[in-house]
Parts: C-alpha cells; structure tokens; sequence
C-alpha cells in the first residue's frame, strides 16, 4: 500500500529504506556500460522483481531506477530520459501500491556526472534545467519524494533542489552526499558543512549514501547528529567494499555486518536506515528485522 514520507515520519522510529539497484541489475544482467534505466522500458518485470525483493524483505521506503537518468549521463539515449524516468516511477508504484506495508517511492536523482563551473563547464542554471526535466518526468511518473542522492558538490545539490522546486514545487525533497574522502566529499565537503548546507536548501531529510562501507556511514552520521540533532537523517551504507573476483565485483559485508551497522548507526541519530551498492534483499532483511523487532518475540 501507498504512502507518504510524512506519515512515516509521524510514526517516530525508524525508517527502512531499499538498497542496491544496479547491484541486482547486474545479477540479472545488465551489462557494464549500459544504462540501467533503459531496462525500465526494456525489461520491466525484471526491475519491478527488484522492488518487490526489497519490499518482500521490509523496505518501507524504495527508489526507482533512475539514478543516472539525467540526460547529460544519459549520453546516447538522452533523448529518452523523460521516458525513462516516468517509467522507472511507474514501475515502482506499482511495486509499492501491491505491498502488505506501507511504502513510499522516493525518486533517484543522482549527480550529472559533470563538473560545475568554474571547475567545469556546466553552467548552474544548465544543471537546474537538467534536473528540473528528471524530477518532471518522476512526479508525473507518481513518485512520493524526490530523492536526491551520493552527490559530492553542494552547488550541484543546490542545483537539483532548485531543479526539483521548479518541476514540483510542494513535493518533499531529500537530500544525501558521498563522504568517501577521508571523511569528505570529493569535493571537500565534511559531514557538518553539509548539514548546514542541506538544512537551509529546506530538504526534509538529509544524510549520506554510498561511500567505503558501514564504518564510514556511521562516523559521518555521528557528525551530523552532532551538528543538529534536529534534522531526519538518512543512511545508505555500501555492503562493505568492493573487490574483483572473477570479473565480477564482489562486496565483503554480509547481511550480519549491514545488521550491526543498521544498530549501530540508528544509535547514532539516523532515522531512515538502508544500504546501498552491493547489498541484496537479504541485506535490508535483517536491517528491517533489526530496527523493527517482532513485537512477539
């Protein structure tokens, strides 16, 4: 059943989100190089199974396949990304409409994969009508809240808030950044500049995603629970990090280790917990059992 962030949030404890799509993409797939989102139009029912092993195993809280749906990553099927979009949050309604739980779909909205000027040559109001186009296609797609996410530049996050208040201007917005960088973005943002940041852009929750794994989350967690504990935070570890067996890239947490991280980081301030690259249903399945215990037991 459909829900909004709103009431979730209303309900005090913890929040469940997914974990990795293009993870499973690739189990299914996918080949390197080949964007994820086409498979939205291409294969469809392969991308709902997606959503519906993370509803299945307690996400209250998932996210369409559409992080690099932005027609500057997009490259060759740019044209396409208005499509795409809409059909990764057809998708993923759908999946959520049909769950015994309540479950909200939050719009992926990843970085550019360009440099902002000055640095680069993407000017900012280029980049706002990038995004702007995305998070169109995504609310008329039916998505709940648009979920910006693993950004590293906090103008490129300006950018996308600003992009996402021009296509849906009552629409709740979310916002994570990649503290993969000895503690900081690439870009050189620390965990409490961001939440200063994110803070004033209005987001109703801010956090990180991705990055070098459950340690990592954790510590900038605790940063940012300490620079306001007022604010809804969000964490999305990586299942560990990441290695080459075979071809294939493996990574080294297994669903116990996402458990712990899933306690601990909840301890530390975080409200909505899930995981990112590398990890399965069967990673958000103890998550969701750890942070929401059966009352029974």
């Amino acid at each position: 059943m459909r829900t909004t962030l709103q009431v979730l949030l209303a309900d005090k404890g913890p929040i469940v989100a997914d974990g990795g799509m293009g993870t499973m993409l690739f189990a299914m797939g996918l080949d390197r190089g080949e964007a994820p989102e086409v498979w939205n139009v291409d294969r469809p029912d392969d991308v709902r199974r997606v959503h519906r092993g993370y509803v299945e195993a307690g996400a209250q809280i998932i996210l369409t396949n559409s992080f690099g749906g932005n027609r500057i990553r997009l490259h060759d099927v740019a044209d396409r990304s208005a499509e795409l979009n809409t059909a990764a949050a057809q998708l993923a309604c759908i999946e959520a409409g049909a769950a015994g739980h309540p479950v909200v779909v939050g719009g992926s909205i990843g970085p550019t994969g360009a440099m902002l000027a000055p640095l680069g040559d993407l000017e900012y109001d280029a980049a706002v009508a990038v995004f702007e186009q995305q998070a169109r296609a995504l609310v008329e797609g039916g998505v709940d809240v648009l979920w910006i996410e693993t950004m590293s530049d906090l103008e490129e996050v300006r950018a996308a808030v600003d992009g996402c208040r021009r296509a849906a201007p009552d629409h709740p917005i979310t916002a994570t950044m990649t503290f993969d960088t000895h503690g900081r973005t690439m870009m050189g943002v620390r965990p409490k500049q961001a939440v200063e940041t994110l803070r004033e852009l209005g987001v109703v929750a801010l956090g990180a995603n991705c990055g070098n794994g459950p340690a990592e989350i954790e510590d900038v967690i605790s940063k940012m629970h300490r620079a306001d504990a007022g604010v809804t935070l969000i964490a999305k570890a990586n299942a560990g990090l990441p290695r080459n067996e075979d071809g294939r890239t493996v990574y080294d947490a297994t669903p116990d280790v996402m458990r712990e991280y899933a306690v601990h980081v909840r301890k530390l301030g975080a409200r909505i917990i899930g995981a990112c690259c590398g990890s399965t249903p069967d990673h958000v399945r103890v998550i969701a059992q750890a942070l929401t215990p059966d009352p029974a037991s």
